[in-house]
């Protein structure tokens, strides 16, 4: 038994890796792949009409190759039968292709937003993809409260209010929102807390709230001061500004100093927030600013996101998959899946003029409710906010490349160092977690050649090792790790079909831990059958582990390596590691926190959140719900005579 090499379906990164090395063959040697894909994509096009809307290619294992829209679908998908002139990336999407699914839409500029939806769903490996999937912050000022909130928001928006963003990252909204607070003593605490407080919190004694939960401002006043946020935040600094400024001279024309002294400090963090914007935007309103770079074949975009004229914070990304594209049409894809997460300005600043621009900006403003202009800034501040970007596009993408070199001469050496045929793709970490064998479970982190992949870790909860066990703990779970793969893997075939981390082999195992930890794991791929194909080390603190960091690295055949203390390659190490341990202990605190706050009543079939609360405020505790007779459970408030039944038998069955 050979385990499935780089390229496979079951490399560590999946499909996209599999068909770019599938992407290598001649179109000659593909042959009869490129006449199989010609044929699915002519049965498909005798079933469409001229009407717009979305088609995905699909692989023989129905996962998608390709997401493109079209005005005339008909028109769109019949040129996929015609290879002469199509570039050598399509004819190789097209050899691979064994089936389509189509979806009509109203309009053109409907399909586009759909395109970007299913890109963004199903990342298929000839479309242009965002590397960095991580979701924008915003600052959430609450309209659902007399006394509304102001607070960091991620995800969905549902809740009722006044949303401003995105920014860049979260220390760029947590440095702002402290600054708000500062500015306009708004709350920041839930609904909860606010209603229990019968004194001020520490807050209002720094001066960052005004304290409504216990009436030290009136709802009239707080909606003043709300009010004020509302036009700082929309782009009306300057007012807020010259408001508090006259404010501030008239207390101090009354002798009245403490508010005086309250109105400096606002005044004082207003500055502090125009002040630390590092880009000059005054005069740009709401704009989000795009500019692309490119070198080595590698592609990074720089963005901006200004908003009432001020700086927001920018980002920095690096679509893959972007071939022989035009970088115009690489700019327009990485506008449209960008605004699917994020509502769309109503200006975008481009350095160049986008595939299909008109189309886009269409797409763009049916999808924001109001119009989209997107435009090549000539002159003036536009041009010069213009020229950082792309200043800052161009440093981002060589630093980029950088670090892409060290990283690759740091696994190289890595390789070296352990004795690994190859540089490793797909690296494997894993430790456990208990106090006193308590709420056992292991934990594994996947590292790749561009960082962690956290869409793969995985928690195991110990179910059959002994409490204390390290050793059975681990053998438990590399066993449920790996014996589907390795049943998997007597069948080519049936390992293709496989989905998810169970179905890809990793090419190194790092375990934390010493001798034993690495002789229980190669027991069980000895077991399994697969101790020859999956690389083995451990890591384990040494005699002097204290500030040296000797670290010592133990093989499956007994002998032990030590890194010089200042190795790039010992810091690589340790790095995975760490990150393994504070996986495995947060699964483990939430594991903990989850057990500390669960009730026996949780294990009754039927019984929800109201049905527990309702059951605990009338009899105190889950003990007396135990000891209830029939006839008090049915006198619950909201317990049915069907539900006290069922609570009584579930304690008393057999009874």
């Amino acid at each position: 038994m050979s385990r499935s090499k780089a390229g496979s379906p079951n490399d560590p990164r999946g499909k996209e890796r599999f068909h770019e090395e599938r992407a290598t063959k001649t179109v000659a040697s593909a042959q009869p792949d490129l006449e199989a894909g010609i044929t699915a994509i002519r049965e498909t096009v005798k079933t469409l009409k001229p009407r717009p809307g979305v088609y995905r290619m699909l692989d023989t294992r129905g996962d998608v190759l390709y997401v493109g829209k079209a005005r005339s679908l008909k028109a769109r998908v019949a040129n996929y039968t015609q290879i002469n002139g199509l570039s050598n990336r399509i004819v190789r999407m097209i050899s691979q292709c064994r089936a389509m699914e189509i979806v009509v839409t109203n309009s053109e500029a409907e399909a586009l937003l759909l395109e970007a939806q299913l890109i963004k769903r199903y990342r298929p490996p000839f479309n242009v993809l965002l590397r960095d999937d991580k979701s924008f912050p915003f600052i959430l000022l609450r309209a659902d409260h007399a006394f509304p909130r102001i607070q960091k928001h991620r995800g969905a928006r549902r809740a009722k209010g006044n949303y401003y963003g995105p920014f860049a990252s979260a220390g760029s909204v947590n440095k702002t929102l402290n600054a708000l607070q500062k500015l306009f003593l708004l709350r920041s605490c839930t609904d909860s807390f606010f209603n229990n407080r019968d004194r001020p919190c520490l807050l209002y004694q720094i001066k960052r709230c005004s304290a409504p939960c216990v009436g030290r401002i009136d709802e009239e006043g707080y909606a003043s001061l709300v009010d004020e946020a509302k036009d700082f935040l929309s782009g009306k600094s300057s007012a807020v500004q010259a408001n508090i400024e006259k404010q501030m001279a008239k207390a101090a024309e009354s002798l009245d100093f403490e508010t005086a002294a309250i109105l400096r400090d606002r005044l004082r963090a207003a500055t502090f927030i125009q002040g630390s914007q590092a880009i000059n935007a005054s005069g740009v309103g709401d704009a989000d600013v795009f500019a692309l770079a490119k070198k080595g074949g590698q592609i990074g975009v720089q963005a901006f996101f200004i908003r009432g004229g001020q700086n927001w914070g920018h980002r920095a990304f690096f679509p893959r998959n972007t071939g022989d594209l035009e970088e115009a049409q690489v700019l327009a894809d990485v506008l449209l899946q960008f605004y699917e997460e994020v509502p769309p300005p109503k200006t975008i600043l481009t350095d160049r003029e986008l595939a299909e621009q008109e189309l886009i900006a269409e797409a763009l403003a049916e999808k924001a409710g109001h119009a989209v202009a997107i435009s090549i800034p000539q002159r003036g501040d536009r041009r010069k906010l213009m020229q950082q970007a792309q200043r800052n596009a161009t440093e981002a993408l060589e630093r980029r490349l950088a670090e892409s070199g060290t990283k690759a001469r740091i696994l190289r050496e890595l390789a070296e160092f352990l004795e690994l045929e190859e540089v490793p793709q797909r690296i494997e970490i894993y430790d456990n977690s208990h106090i006193q064998g308590d709420k056992a479970l292991g934990a594994m982190v996947v590292a790749g050649p561009e960082g962690f992949e956290k869409g793969q870790y995985r928690k195991f909860n110990i179910k059959t090792a002994k409490t204390n066990d390290d050793f059975g703990m681990m053998r438990e779970v590399m066993q449920r790790r790996f014996r589907k793969l390795a049943e998997t893997e007597r069948d080519d075939e049936a390992s293709q079909t496989g989905k998810g981390h169970e179905a890809i082999w990793p090419d190194l195992l790092l375990i934390d831990g010493g001798k034993g930890q690495v002789s229980s794991v190669m027991a069980v791929l000895e077991d399994l059958g697969i101790a020859d194909d999956v690389p083995v080390i451990g890591i384990a603190k040494g005699p002097h582990h204290g500030r040296e960091g000797r670290e010592v690295f133990h093989f499956p055949d007994g002998r032990e390596k030590t890194l010089p203390v200042n190795s790039q390659v010992l810091f690589h190490l340790q790095n995975l590691r760490d990150e393994v341990h504070r996986y495995a202990i947060g699964a483990h605190r939430a594991k903990r926190s989850r057990a500390i706050t669960a009730s026996p009543l949780d294990e009754i079939p039927g019984i929800g959140p109201a049905r527990k609360r309702a059951l605990l405020l009338h009899f105190g505790t889950a003990g007396k719900v135990r000891a209830a007779a029939l006839g008090d459970l049915m006198r619950a408030p909201g317990i049915s005579e069907g539900v006290a039944r069922q609570i009584y038998d579930f304690y008393h069955a057999g009874g």
